[in-house]
């Protein structure tokens, strides 16, 4: 259910097989007004939080740049998008949070590979031990991959904007996989023709 869409439900699509890889659509079945610049708004603010891409077919269907389906990044990228109001301004977000927990401003900085480093402008153990928690949070929340102290994308390329919109959740996992076991137990919207009877 979509806070800022008049209670319309929202779902995320993904199309396999395309020319450039996996593609996904954002599409509601309702027909209320406002809907579908509600929709639209909802595909800026995907593009440009998570570095997607419209495909070029016409459609309103996103895609990453490397063609992967990043299936868990691109849902979380989905989740953030619902929750801003249509009127938000959009920006991407930076490679750097504050965290509170620790002290100390962490920093992401990218590697060739699609991998990704985390640094903290303090030291000891306990900025240690935040840092190997959000990398988890990370790699839990994009399915990414650790390599000794980095995280990366399997399909090897960077992907910026998506790390940036990722930090702030992973700095608080915990949270947010409650906010997704949640999101989760409210059923999924399947097509009217898919539904059995």
């Amino acid at each position: 259910m979509d806070p800022h869409g008049n209670g319309v439900a929202l779902g995320l699509y993904l199309e396999q097989g395309g020319a450039g890889g996996a593609a996904y659509r954002v599409h509601s079945y309702s027909s209320r007004a406002g809907t579908a610049e509600r929709v639209a708004f909802i595909t800026r603010a995907m593009a440009l939080m998570g570095g997607m891409e419209q495909t070029t077919n016409g459609a309103a269907a996103l895609r990453f740049p490397c063609g992967a389906a990043h299936v868990l990044a691109c849902r979380r990228a989905f989740l953030e998008a619902c929750k801003l109001p249509s009127e938000a301004e959009l920006a991407g977000r930076p490679l750097c949070i504050h965290d509170p927990k620790a002290g100390c401003t962490v920093t992401v900085d990218a590697r060739r590979g699609g991998a990704y480093a985390l640094s903290a402008d303090g030291g000891g153990p306990a900025v240690a031990g935040r840092l190997v928690a959000i990398r988890g949070g990370l790699a839990k929340l994009a399915a990414l991959h650790t390599i000794e102290d980095l995280v990366a994308f399997d399909c090897g390329h960077a992907h910026d904007a998506l790390i940036g919109l990722l930090l702030v959740r992973a700095i608080n996992v915990r949270a947010v996989m409650r906010e997704t076991e949640e999101v989760a137990s409210r059923g999924v919207l399947v097509a009217p023709s898919a539904q059995k009877s």
